[in-house]
């Protein structure tokens, strides 16, 4: 336990530094157009540093799931409100870029940034780890700080659970308008500690292209093509394709179908009490795709997608031609 608070108070030192250089950042910068730039450098590098200690604390302190979900989860959040504008994945570059929010000239830079922020970490934290303030830190020194891939399928299924579970993170965040503002951070961090809990034994459930490369790439296991195939590839199909699918209605989408077969799977399976760490850590997943992800995902609105998507890509065929055919929202988990 010891250990776990080490663990804890390197991740909270790390947010607050970051977070203390990005309030200063605004400060002596303010108004200056470069000044995001700057945050988004800052933000990957925390994001990937806590990731790191995260890896360390799963791979070397063997910590029970329970308590790697529920950091996970905390965690995500604080990422999610600490931010400040930053994307620290550049499918949300992607997004933007085609919601014309950003150019892609400003796109391309700050996929740069992020890259910046993410090799920043991977050269920063080993430097951390041989303080050796923990066991843990001592004994991933000791074996020269080596990581192996996380990959436990082959490559192919290894890229489909990063697509999958990418095209959910980001259809969550295309309907998380629909919450209140103040759930939206819980509820992010929610859908991803699931995806981390039902994917991550087969590819690590990274689904983001930077912290890949700075968390997985240095393992031993596989090339950097092949890595890049699984970590690039995957998530950035992933999220393209969940933006896109809000031209159809929720009904039909794949991701509503995947999620009522699961959900009607995890309601037939026995649960053992729930005491035991590896109930607890299922229950997570059960409970994401039984009540929290139905009341999430919804019909999108056709004035709603009307403002994202500009008239002209319908051509030829009009949204409403699109949305007609779509069955009664209300029918979705029922």
């Amino acid at each position: 336990m010891t250990d776990l608070g080490i663990s804890l108070a390197l991740l909270a030192t790390t947010v607050l530094l970051c977070e203390a250089t990005r309030i200063l950042i605004s400060r002596l910068f303010s108004g200056k157009d470069y000044a995001i730039y700057l945050v988004e450098i800052v933000s990957t590098y925390q994001l990937c540093a806590c990731t790191h200690e995260l890896k360390v604390l799963g791979e070397v302190g063997r910590i029970e799931p329970h308590i790697a979900l529920t950091l996970t989860f905390i965690i995500t959040v604080v990422h999610v409100i600490t931010f400040h504008g930053a994307f620290a994945n550049p499918n949300g570059a992607i997004e933007n870029v085609y919601r014309k929010n950003i150019t892609g000239k400003t796109a391309v830079a700050r996929i740069t940034c992020m890259f910046i922020g993410g090799k920043a970490a991977q050269l920063l934290v080993p430097h951390i780890w041989s303080l050796g303030l923990s066991d843990h830190h001592l004994t991933h020194k000791r074996f020269g700080f080596k990581c192996f891939s996380p990959i436990n399928g082959s490559l192919l299924e290894a890229a489909g659970v990063e697509l999958a579970c990418t095209f959910a993170v980001q259809a969550a965040v295309l309907h998380i308008h629909k919450l209140d503002e103040r759930f939206h951070a819980p509820v992010i961090a929610a859908v991803i500690t699931s995806l981390v809990y039902s994917g991550g034994h087969i590819s690590g459930a990274v689904f983001n292209p930077i912290m890949a490369f700075s968390v997985q790439f240095p393992c031993s296991g596989h090339t950097f093509l092949e890595y890049a195939f699984v970590y690039w590839l995957g998530p950035v199909t992933g999220g393209v394709a969940s933006f896109f699918s809000i031209l159809l209605s929720w009904n039909s989408t794949p991701l509503a179908v995947g999620l009522q077969i699961l959900g009607d799977l995890l309601r037939d399976l026995p649960v053992s009490p729930v005491s035991d760490p590896e109930s607890l850590s299922f229950l997570w997943s059960s409970a994401l795709l039984r009540w929290v992800i139905p009341r999430i995902f919804r019909r999108i609105p056709s004035s709603w997608i009307s403002d994202v998507v500009p008239a002209s890509f319908f051509s030829p065929l009009s949204s409403s031609s699109l949305l007609s055919s779509s069955s009664d929202p209300s029918l979705a988990f029922a």
